[in-house]
């Protein structure tokens, strides 16, 4: 009998040791860990270079109070703004804590500037925010709303690839357009580069803020550090999380300076935000992707994984339909039940997690080697002769 709340469905699994790709289970079995935390252990398991990082800093500092400067949130801060389109950061300790601090970042500007009214926000219907009481309703899925009426209001839908509904869903009272670049619950879904463009020139036009949801897909998932920079396109707000950590819990809201003025002291907070632990950490991460090469090879190495998966899928059209995504976040949309192929390729000692639409969903670490792709390939056409 556990002590634990039934809020997750968990697998018949434990592991009692990580390294690189691999875990090892209780049981003394070894696993190809392609689900990695969910797009979290961007680096893999016990990372080296993060382990000794972790030693050294723990040793000096863990947390202070967010009431005194901190120089490793400091240090963070100044490489995210130098590397990418932000000039002002807010560290955060997750995704779901990212996206509802950019929300209030979105509404505060307005509100700073004389408009107050001007305070809701536009999103895709079924997509995912995470699951505090508002950003469940940010997304409105029916599975993540039941039970936690009544409504909280603030948000409004568009149906995702639809720019007339778009269109006819902004209103004066439009503050932002909140997307996931890619819809990573919702099925690993990829606004195309073309709509992102046409999202930014949108949002100038109606002067209002694009916020694009970067949790999973961001920190060097795609091959670039954020989705969005394929389209070479500048947004307003940026919530992070997941990989910048490497596998301690660590977020962030990147923005731009017109929109950080309207935040003052005690307009928003977080105890263990940006403590300096989290920061050192974060840092270390960011500069091994950042490190020369890194990015590109990802680019590389997932392009022929992709290449590799589209073969399987043209050689078992009945079991698998279409693969998904961009870099390391990648999904196959299967004919065959998803929960079956997952339960099977575990069996074979490959570990994923599935997304909506029937989408089995695949996330190795950035640094994941050529021949680990390989196993995986190998792992996968097996499962599909299974079916023959």
């Amino acid at each position: 009998m556990t002590s634990l709340a039934k809020n997750y469905s968990r697998r018949k699994i434990s592991f009692k040791k990580g390294k690189g790709s691999f875990l090892y289970s209780s049981k003394g079995k070894k696993y190809l860990d392609f689900v990695q935390g969910i797009a979290v252990n961007s680096l893999g398991h016990s990372n080296s270079n993060l382990n000794r990082v972790l030693a050294k800093q723990s040793k000096n500092l863990w947390h202070v109070s967010n009431a005194f400067e901190i120089p490793e949130a400091e240090k963070l801060a100044r490489k995210l703004t130098k590397k990418t389109f932000a000039d002002k950061v807010i560290f955060q300790n997750s995704g779901l804590e990212a996206t509802e601090a950019a929300i209030k970042v979105a509404k505060r500007y307005f509100y700073s500037i004389g408009q107050p009214k001007k305070n809701r926000i536009l999103c895709i219907k079924g997509s995912f925010h995470g699951r505090s009481l508002a950003t469940i309703f940010a997304s409105s899925a029916k599975k993540m709303i039941e039970g936690f009426g009544p409504k909280i209001d603030g948000f409004d839908h568009f149906k995702f690839g639809d720019h007339k509904s778009l269109k006819k869903a902004i209103t004066k009272r439009t503050a932002a357009i909140m997307v996931e670049t890619i819809l990573g619950e919702g099925g690993i879904k990829v606004i195309p580069n073309w709509c992102l463009k046409e999202l930014r020139k949108i949002c100038n036009q109606k002067k209002i803020l694009l916020i694009l949801d970067e949790v999973q897909c961001g920190v060097g998932r795609t091959g670039k550090f954020f989705a969005f920079d394929y389209a070479k396109i500048k947004p307003d707000i940026v919530p992070i999380a997941k990989g910048i950590g490497g596998g301690y819990p660590i977020g962030a809201v990147l923005m731009s300076k017109k929109v950080a003025s309207g935040i003052v002291p005690g307009s928003h907070g977080s105890t263990f935000a940006g403590a300096p632990l989290a920061s050192t950490i974060g840092l270390a991460v960011l500069e091994q992707i950042f490190k020369k090469g890194f990015l590109k090879n990802v680019q590389h190495l997932s392009k022929y994984f992709h290449i590799e998966l589209n073969k399987i899928k043209d050689e078992f059209p009945k079991i698998i339909k279409e693969v998904r995504g961009l870099g390391y976040l990648i999904g196959l949309k299967l004919h065959a039940d998803q929960n079956e192929f997952i339960r099977k390729l575990e069996f074979n000692k490959l570990l994923t997690i599935k997304a909506s639409e029937n989408v089995v969903r695949i996330l190795p670490p950035l640094n994941v080697k050529k021949n680990e792709i390989k196993l995986a390939l190998k792992i996968i056409r097996k499962v599909c002769l299974e079916y023959k």
